[in-house]
C-alpha cells in the first residue's frame, strides 16, 4: 500500500460536559484526571444562554487532548467499554469517530468512586494521513486534494483493521422483525 495513504490517529480527545453545576465540572475533572492520568482542562463559555444559566466566562465543561502511543492505549481500553462495537452514525463524513461512553465503570481497570458518582463522558478521535499537514502550516496553506482525504468508508476499514471493531447497523423498534 502506499506509504502516502497510510491512516494514523491523530488525537484523542475526551471531553465532559457539566453546564452550569459547578458541582459536576469538579466531578467531571477528577473523572477524567484519574482516566488518564492527566489533569484536564477548563472549557469555558462564550456566550449566554439564560434558560441554562450559562454566561460568558462561567466554565461549563472540561478535555484532554492526548496524542501518540498513550492515545492508542486509552483507546483500546475505550473500545473494550463499548464491546468493541461502533454503528455507522460514530463516523463522519471526514472520518473522525466520536462517541459516547455512559458509564465510566464500563472502562476496563477504572472502579467506583463514591465521590463521582456515576456519568459519562464523550471520546473524539481525529485521524489524519501523512501530507495533512499542508493544510495547517503557515506558510504556502494549501487544500488537500479528494483523492486524499479520509473518507467514512476508510475510517471503519481503518478501526476493523487495527482495533478488531464490528461496524452494525443500528436496528431501531420499528425494524426489528418478529417471527411468529
Amino acid at each position: 500500500m502506499n506509504a502516502m495513504k497510510q491512516i494514523r490517529i491523530e488525537k484523542l480527545t475526551l471531553n465532559f460536559g457539566a453546564g452550569a453545576n459547578q458541582d459536576n465540572l469538579k466531578k467531571g475533572m477528577k473523572l477524567l484526571k484519574n482516566l488518564t492520568g492527566i489533569e484536564p482542562i477548563k472549557t469555558i463559555s462564550d456566550k449566554r444562554i439564560p434558560s441554562w444559566s450559562v454566561r460568558p466566562g462561567l466554565p461549563v465543561g472540561c478535555k484532554i487532548t492526548l496524542r501518540g502511543q498513550k492515545a492508542n492505549d486509552l483507546l483500546i481500553r475505550l473500545l473494550k467499554a463499548k464491546e468493541n462495537k461502533l454503528l455507522p452514525n460514530h463516523f463522519d463524513d471526514r472520518g473522525n469517530v466520536s462517541f459516547g461512553i455512559h458509564e465510566y465503570i464500563d472502562v476496563p481497570d477504572l472502579t467506583y468512586d463514591t465521590s463521582i458518582g456515576i456519568i459519562g463522558f464523550q471520546v473524539s478521535i481525529t485521524l489524519k494521513r501523512p501530507g495533512f499537514r499542508i493544510k495547517e502550516r503557515k506558510k504556502l496553506k494549501r487544500k488537500i486534494g479528494k483523492s486524499h482525504l479520509i473518507t467514512q468508508k476508510d475510517s471503519i476499514d481503518f478501526f476493523k483493521n487495527t482495533f478488531k471493531i464490528s461496524v452494525e447497523e443500528e436496528q431501531w423498534p420499528h425494524q426489528i422483525q418478529i417471527k411468529c
